[in-house]
């Protein structure tokens, strides 16, 4: 799914020249881990999971927006303000101390100007200051605040898996409702991670999305939830329901499961059920989320009970208020618990889980 919260940032809507997302498109790797500059919407998107040698537990989530504002993101000509762009990068960073129980987040909105942001258009090296992404085998991930951070090397156990069909990821009925969507589910690493002036070695499991476009969601659509699980048996399974007005869901709400091998099965909206089983109330932003799901996916031979590591992992940004938390996976006849998902359970795997709309409509 992902990641129309970037829409949240812009002022100006739709403007004429931009290209649609909506016609069948060929992935060729390495050139499209690179930016499309023809697309008013991008964004990379990195969660993952890391173990201290002492058993210390966290999760993470880096992600690079970029917004165009001008059609191919054109530098400023002669005579023009070196502050002048075509594109403007916002980004988000949290860190969740599952162990410590604590959750942080970070965000900010960076121009190209001087350099201080920007993305390549033939490979995967984007930045917004001083939070980056770069290279391929390995990626280098660095983003930090005073408070923390997180520093990361890591290799793909798969090909990128295209989501949707032809290229083509479906938001909505209306024809230009779509993305250009794929994902990397399996990165493995090492790095290091920072929380105030302790620094800890960390083995990372992390999921990787990358997804562009220019078009808004239907317009009845409220928010969604989207759901990435890496299974202790090898597999992935990425869901998401677009929510409608009424709580229920729209038919182009979809999902995929990566086979060990890398092969991908699309999943439409009726081969798969997410029931919440819980509910958490923010007291920062007041929105009541759900806090819990059973999952069943009959075609992958799956039924999970998902359990959020932390109830708290809600961004309250200067755009949207969202939930992005790390779960835990853990079978039916297991009871729900965040302490036993803290303390690292997880027998049947571990996730993300990301929220909207609950905390308000997202944006158009």
């Amino acid at each position: 799914m992902r990641r129309l919260l970037a829409l949240a940032l812009i002022v100006t809507c739709c403007a004429a020249g931009w290209r649609s997302a909506g016609t069948p498109y060929v992935f060729s790797f390495p050139r499209d881990h690179g930016s499309h500059p023809n697309y008013r919407l991008e964004w990379w998107y990195f969660t993952g999971h890391l173990l201290a040698d002492d058993g210390h537990r966290y999760g993470f989530e880096l992600t690079i927006f970029r917004i165009g504002i001008t059609p191919g993101a054109p530098t400023p000509r002669p005579g023009q303000s070196r502050w002048r762009s075509g594109e403007i990068f916002p980004a988000h960073f949290a860190l969740s101390d599952d162990t410590g129980g604590r959750f942080s987040y970070a965000e900010r909105l960076v121009r190209p100007a001087l350099g201080e942001a920007g993305a390549a258009r033939e490979a995967l090296d984007v930045h917004a200051g001083d939070w980056s992404v770069r290279g391929i085998e390995p990626i280098r991930l660095h983003a930090q605040t005073r408070a923390e951070g997180v520093t990361l090397r890591l290799r793909s156990l798969k090909p990128p898996a295209v989501q949707g069909h032809d290229g083509i990821s479906r938001k909505g009925s209306c024809a230009s409702c779509a993305s250009h969507y794929y994902s990397m589910t399996r990165l493995v690493g090492e790095g290091s991670v920072r929380v105030g002036a302790r620094r800890q070695s960390v083995r990372a499991l992390v999921w990787m999305d990358h997804e562009f476009g220019s078009d808004e969601l239907e317009s009845n659509v409220v928010g969604w939830d989207w759901f990435a699980l890496q299974l202790s048996d090898g597999r992935e399974v990425m869901l998401y329901h677009l929510r409608r007005r009424n709580g229920t869901f729209i038919p182009a709400s979809s999902g995929s499961v990566v086979a060990r091998d890398g092969g991908v099965r699309h999943l439409r909206a009726a081969d798969f059920s997410i029931v919440p089983v819980g509910a958490w109330r923010s007291p920062h932003s007041h929105a009541l989320y759900p806090s819990g799901w059973i999952v069943h996916v009959p075609l992958a031979a799956l039924s999970v009970r998902i359990v959020p590591r932390l109830r708290d992992q809600e961004l309250v940004s200067r755009g949207v208020s969202y939930w992005e938390g790390d779960v835990c996976l853990e079978p039916l006849s297991t009871a729900a618990s965040n302490r036993a998902a803290v303390e690292g359970a997880c027998t049947m795997g571990q996730g993300y889980v990301e929220l909207t709309g609950y905390a308000g409509e997202v944006p158009r």
